[in-house]
């Protein structure tokens, strides 16, 4: 157990509690068109912004421990760095690095599913994963370094289950991965070796939930990649073109299933015997596909058959639940986060959203930690999400959410409260410009009840994102900024994260001029950390990243 924070002997706080909204998705746009967060009518956020101290934050890249800044940031690593003070390699940049030093292949577990293939004629060594370089959930490069390495290991078949992105990269962008990954292939494929693409589909399809929010993608992606049933192409070229012959606006998130055949019969359905790896870095697409091949004891669909493999996680996706059983590369080891620190203080907490964004506010912004630092002490609230395409339903449960903490602050319960409104940035990767408009300012109009609820309370708020989305919708070019446009003249649609900054808005209706209303500029969204132990009234661990906030003596 930690040591309680330090209380300020100059300030104690406010009355009120602390509330901490963060706004998924949601940053400061680099260009005019396509920036659905400066075209939205956000009156509540822009009065805030103009009369309440603020500044730009840092979102993405190494301010919150990816490999470079051309590395756009996400939810995931965004709640790690907000909750936890500081910044740490994450995902990506750890994979990268094991691989590049072989750590990864001299590791126990990819010895073992290797060997397991290598122990009887026919085995298989299967991948499945996000096939993209969006570097937010997988990298290809990743993928086609164990291709190389399993070859060099004396694998003679290997079959690749591809999860098409068209989010975190360009919506309809497949064949610029699929085309030349099959001539790698091919050039794998000589020397008696078999190695080919089995299966796929679009990742909101299939395989890819997250926190139970629709088990039938996952029982979709099982029935594609295990039992290999489906809709039957001869390549997966031959599939994506069909697909986008039927539906030309269709994105490739969204696209159905296909199965590779070959005379009639699927060339790569996962058997008893064969080894499998989930080369996707990031968790919590991870949990339930992983959940399928590992658990004995499973509901959720039927399976057809309990498949006997060695099956392997690209890295540990629950620290606490320890799942995967085997991973290839350990993840950062993030500990002394905000939530334990106010636990060990005896502050009582909430953290609620609806299931898109629930795992955030809990799993991730503690560290990628189950469970609760003190039963007594925190409150988790999950509000059911619907299970219908975002751009249908653009306003979320906003409302249910706000509804909910209104409630909270009224009854005096929590000194701490952070939620999540996941607008900006579930809509956000629908590419839908309208329905992104439509759920930011369905959003706003929580904002001002917050804020009415905060200002009646005594208490203090804090606006800020994890990352951007919603204020770059549209595709640019690199050079000019100029729009991307399809054939029709039409903006093209960008469906991936951004990398601007995001905001940090302080309302703190009873200042009495504690610290300096200009706040400091050039942080990243860690020192959020720090900023929110100080406004409670408690002094940041030495070795946490500074505070925006200047406090006076």
């Amino acid at each position: 157990m930690l040591q309680a924070l330090s209380k300020n002997s100059h300030w104690q706080g406010r009355r009120g509690p602390l509330v901490l909204v963060i706004m998924d998705g949601f940053g400061y746009g680099k260009y005019t068109e396509g920036d659905a967060v400066t075209d939205s009518k956000l009156y509540n956020f822009r009065e805030l912004e103009a009369s309440c101290p603020h500044a730009r934050l840092k979102a993405h890249g190494t301010a919150v421990g990816l490999p470079s800044d051309d590395d756009m940031g996400n939810s995931e690593v965004g709640h790690n760095a907000i909750g936890c003070g500081r910044v740490f390699a994450q995902g990506a940049k750890l994979v990268s690095t094991s691989i590049q030093t072989g750590a990864i292949f001299q590791g126990a577990v990819w010895k073992k599913l290797t060997a397991n293939v290598l122990a009887a004629p026919g085995r298989t060594l299967h991948f499945i994963g996000l096939f993209s370089d969006g570097n937010v959930h997988s990298h290809i490069d990743h993928l086609k370094a164990m291709l190389v390495r399993a070859k060099a290991d004396g694998i003679k078949k290997a079959r690749v289950h591809i999860l098409l992105d068209g989010r975190d990269v360009g919506e309809q962008s497949a064949l610029e991965y699929i085309d030349p990954f099959e001539q790698f292939l091919s050039g794998l494929s000589e020397g008696g070796c078999d190695y080919r693409i089995a299966s796929g589909g679009g990742r909101q399809y299939i395989t890819m939930d997250r926190y139970g929010a629709d088990w039938s993608m996952v029982e979709r992606g099982w029935h594609t990649h295990v039992l290999g049933e489906g809709r039957a192409f001869a390549s997966a070229h031959e599939a994506v073109v069909a697909y986008r012959a039927e539906n030309p606006v269709l994105i490739d998130q969204d696209m159905h299933e296909f199965v590779i055949t070959d005379a009639g019969k699927p060339i790569g359905p996962i058997v008893d015997g064969d080894s499998v790896v989930y080369f996707n870095f990031r968790g919590d697409r991870g949990l339930e596909i992983t959940a399928a091949f590992e658990n004995d004891n499973f509901d959720h669909f039927d399976r057809g058959r309990r498949l006997v493999a060695e099956y392997a996680g690209m890295m540990e996706y629950d620290g606490d639940m320890h799942v995967p059983a085997q991973y290839l590369v350990s993840p950062p080891a993030i500990d002394r986060t905000v939530g334990e620190y106010l636990a060990a203080t005896g502050v009582p907490m909430l953290a609620i959203s609806e299931t898109q964004k629930f795992g955030h506010v809990t799993y991730f912004f503690n560290g990628n930690r189950t469970g609760k630092f003190d039963e007594k002490l925190e409150d988790y609230v999950e509000i059911t999400s619907d299970v219908l395409p975002f751009e249908q339903r653009p306003w979320m449960k906003t409302a249910e959410i706000t509804d909910y903490v209104l409630k909270a602050i009224a009854g005096n319960e929590y000194r701490f409260i952070r939620l999540n409104f996941p607008n900006g940035d579930m809509v956000g990767h629908t590419g839908n410009y309208q329905a992104v408009v439509c759920g930011l300012e369905a959003m706003d109009i929580q904002l001002g009840r917050l804020k009415k609820a905060v200002e009646k309370a005594g208490g203090i708020m804090v606006l800020t994102a994890d990352h951007g989305n919603s204020d770059d919708m549209f595709e640019h070019d690199k050079k000019t900024g100029a729009v991307s446009r399809k054939p029709d003249g039409s903006p093209r649609a960008k469906t991936s994260h951004s990398l601007n900054p995001v905001p940090c808005v302080l309302y703190d209706p009873e200042c009495k001029g504690e610290y300096d209303t200009i706040l400091a500029e050039g942080l990243g969204i860690s020192s959020l950390a720090a900023s929110c132990i100080e406004l409670l009234g408690f002094m940041p661990p030495d070795d946490y990243d500074p505070s925006i906030l200047r406090m006076k003596d």
